[in-house]
């Protein structure tokens, strides 16, 4: 599965006004549609997802071509994130190499002989640490979280995280399919009460005709 974009909103901006252009609903098939390509790997697959979803609003010829130029908005927006997001990496990465040079000349330039003194005198008075001393210390350092620990805890909220978006996904998918159902019922309803229009003024035009 791809990885989840969890700032879509430049695509989702975009894409809602093509769906209001097409007169698609786009509370419900908009999360439904990011879902789809957030989810699927290739844009095969993404392009069959989206005919499977877009089939009941559009003929065979134009959705080929939405489905298309949805994929390629898509794709643009990943490849301007991405570039986007390398440019940040680096230029945070200069900012600490610099910020770190920074300190050491600071340090470097603190550090006197009268400050070495200093602390060797410190370290020869607090060089014999009683055992009672050590327990303690040994009883706080117990007492915070470990590195595992932590991993633990953040490997746990980005579960939840995941979970959280995976469940968002599928209600999209269930609130597009049942949306599509009502609307193809719909579509049917009006066909219907079109078709016993027409058989009723067929009647009325062969009923006036018999009377002439």
């Amino acid at each position: 599965m791809a990885a989840p974009v969890t700032d879509a909103g430049e695509f989702e901006s975009w894409l809602n006004d093509r769906l209001d252009s097409l007169e698609v609903d786009r509370e419900v098939y908009g999360a439904y549609i990011l879902g789809v390509l957030q989810e699927e790997e290739s844009d095969e697959e993404k392009e069959d997802a989206l005919q499977g979803i877009l089939s009941a609003f559009l003929d065979e010829d134009s959705m080929e071509d939405v489905c298309k130029q949805i994929i390629k908005q898509w794709t643009d927006y990943r490849s301007r994130l991405a570039a986007k997001k390398d440019a940040d990496a680096e230029v945070q990465a200069i900012a600490s190499m610099i910020e770190k040079q920074a300190q050491i000349v600071v340090k470097h330039k603190e550090v006197s002989e009268e400050s070495k003194k200093r602390k060797e005198a410190l370290l020869a008075q607090y060089a014999n640490v009683t055992d009672d001393e050590e327990e303690a210390e040994e009883e706080e350092a117990a007492n915070f979280p470990t590195a595992k620990d932590k991993s633990l805890f953040k490997n746990t909220n980005v579960e939840e995280v995941l979970n959280r978006q995976k469940q968002k996904r599928d209600q999209a998918r269930e609130d597009a399919q049942k949306k599509k159902e009502t609307d193809k019922m719909q579509r049917e309803k009006d066909k219907l009460a079109k078709q016993d229009r027409k058989e009723k003024e067929k009647k009325r035009t062969q009923k006036g005709e018999r009377k002439r």
